[in-house]
């Protein structure tokens, strides 16, 4: 018995999951019918199952009758604050709230997969951890499965991610770098106000914030190599009061991005120097507010390389397919921080059912036809890892 034949039988029970969690999507950290309906899913199973993450999270444990490793594979559930204009007859019934993002396709394929894992649980060796995730939009549910032990005894981890820029029938497994960090700042400028017409009797805060604009951008130009993409965007201003004012304060947000860890983990410190530094020399002063959201996600080696044989195996010869990374983020970063692993993309883009939407529109679609695919490459991982 191998997994495409367990798999088999799964085919519809994938695709009316797929569509009832689509029906009735739930934003980030409020998943708590989502949550209901998975658990109830897994008793139907009998597999073993306790809360993790947050309040909604759920980490399954199956063990195999052989001796192996532990891996851990994930599926987040969230939902976006987006319109569905799809038209399907499984549309979104929550007003103004839509899975555009594929987390509904992640939760069907790994509840198949723990059928999956569960029928052949007597030929699978160690244990399989199965983290149904909330709140990834947010970047508070993999922290929170960490927090609460879902890595305890973990050696490697595994994800896929619904993906329409890849052909349909394709998997994207590369090594290295696959998605970036996702950072957000603020910044607040404290000048001296005064009359227009009397510049000179205050500190502009306009021109120290277009002064901080421009040198922030030496943060990528000249302090980090060119070989380690980064991006700092600063995406809102707010400055003066009135057109006859020098502006007393000014307030700025923005984002930063970047695929190198060693970057993350210096980005705050080289921005409060420029910044600071240049607000000094206008004789204004500078705060910066810098949340670290998520790090970037860095596929590993080894366990690129287990995946791509497993997708060969379950997916066919010709399954694997190259993929720029993506500067969006993707909080599966945090699991794979502390253990090994990797994140695959699976090619649900078909412009014959109309799957060519890009992730987070109202239109967006997949390939259902291929999410079977995503429940058996799950399946074929935590198989082949766990017998290494």
């Amino acid at each position: 018995m191998n997994v495409q034949e367990v798999a088999a039988q799964y085919g519809e029970y994938l695709i009316e999951k797929r569509r009832y969690f689509h029906q009735h999507p739930e934003v980030s950290t409020k998943e708590y019918h989502t949550s209901k309906a998975i658990k109830e899913a897994l008793d139907e199973i009998g597999v073993s199952w306790r809360p993790c993450g947050l309040e909604t999270g759920v980490l399954v444990t199956i063990q195999g009758a052989k001796p192996g490793k532990t891996i851990l594979l994930r599926g987040d559930m969230d939902a976006l604050t987006v319109q569905e204009t799809t038209g399907a007859p499984y549309a979104s019934t929550n007003e103004g709230i839509m899975h555009a993002c594929g987390h509904d396709c992640h939760i069907a394929m790994l509840l198949t997969a723990t059928r999956i894992l569960h029928d052949m649980k007597e030929e699978l060796c160690g244990t399989v951890k199965l983290a149904f995730q909330p709140a990834e939009e947010v970047a508070l549910g993999a922290k929170s499965m960490v927090e609460q032990g879902a890595l305890d005894g973990v050696d490697a981890c595994f994800a896929i991610h619904v993906w329409t820029d890849v052909k349909s029938g394709m998997v994207s497994l590369e090594a290295g770098p696959r998605m970036a960090s996702a950072d957000e700042f603020h910044i607040t400028v404290k000048g001296k106000g005064c009359h227009g017409a009397q510049p000179e009797r205050g500190v502009d805060a306009a021109v120290v914030t277009a002064a901080i604009i421009n040198n922030l951008q030496s943060v990528v130009s000249r302090e980090i190599s060119p070989m380690d993409p980064a991006v700092v965007t600063v995406g809102t201003i707010q400055a003066g009061t009135r057109w006859n004012v020098v502006a007393e304060n000014s307030y700025m947000t923005g984002t930063t991005r970047c695929f190198s860890n060693e970057v993350w983990e210096t980005f705050e410190e080289r921005m409060e120097r420029v910044i600071k530094g240049t607000a000094e020399a206008y004789r204004a002063e500078a705060e910066l507010e810098y949340l670290r959201i998520v790090p970037p996600t860095v596929n590993d080696e080894a366990v690129v390389s287990i995946a791509q044989k497993s997708a060969v195996a379950v997916l066919g010869e010709n399954c694997l397919a190259s993929n720029p990374a993506t500067t969006g983020g993707e909080d599966f970063s945090y699991f794979m921080q502390r253990v090994p692993g990797a994140i695959a993309l699976l090619g649900t883009g078909n412009e014959a059912c109309g799957a060519v939407w890009p992730n987070h529109s109202g239109n967006f679609c997949v390939d259902e036809a291929q999410l079977l695919k995503g429940a058996m490459l799950y399946a074929q991982v935590a198989m082949d890892f766990n017998a290494q």
